[in-house]
């Protein structure tokens, strides 16, 4: 091959050049922005403190459901959100359920379907759950109801994050 072909000329020598400068600089205007848009995303999750939410002796073998709240930080802004479980004892093991609906988010109660007494029931779907918490085959749930992080502190009962059960 000649080394005619192969040169670059000036005008192109410019041109790549000043492209690769001008690429170099609107790098970095951008990567400070980029990076405050997403610091909060890639901070990692602060773990959640166990919060008391009951008298273990007031927990029978019937779930009953408990509200209580936890602290929040969302990015930047800190809130106080309301969270409910569906708490039962079976002997001495105590099982704290998530009353969201694995199919699509809706709450579930307890007992409240007459046709199919003494299960977890989702009004919106016809979903159904076993009182442990495991989906009834055929209904629109795909997973089991989460279960909560618990501990026995003092006579009370502390609970966590909600997790799939495979993770609690």
């Amino acid at each position: 091959m000649s080394e005619k072909k192969h040169r670059v000329s000036r005008r192109q020598f410019l041109n790549y050049t000043l492209t690769g400068v001008g690429g170099f600089m609107a790098a970095g205007m951008l990567m400070p922005m980029v990076r405050f848009a997403l610091d909060p995303v890639l901070r990692p999750a602060d773990e959640q403190d166990l919060v008391q939410v009951v008298n273990v002796d007031e927990l029978t073998e019937e779930p009953q459901r408990f509200d209580f709240k936890i602290q929040q930080k969302d990015a930047w802004y800190e809130s106080e959100e309301t969270r409910s479980a569906w708490v039962f004892k079976s002997g001495d093991k105590i099982t704290a359920l998530s009353p969201v609906c694995k199919h699509l988010g809706c709450t579930v109660g307890w007992n409240n379907d007459p046709a199919n007494p003494n299960q977890f029931f989702c009004p919106c779907h016809y979903g159904r759950y076993e009182k442990d918490g495991t989906n009834v085959k055929g209904t629109p749930p795909i997973a089991p109801l989460d279960v909560y992080q618990h501990e026995v502190r003092d006579g009370y009962l502390f609970l966590g994050k909600a997790k799939p059960r495979g993770e609690a």
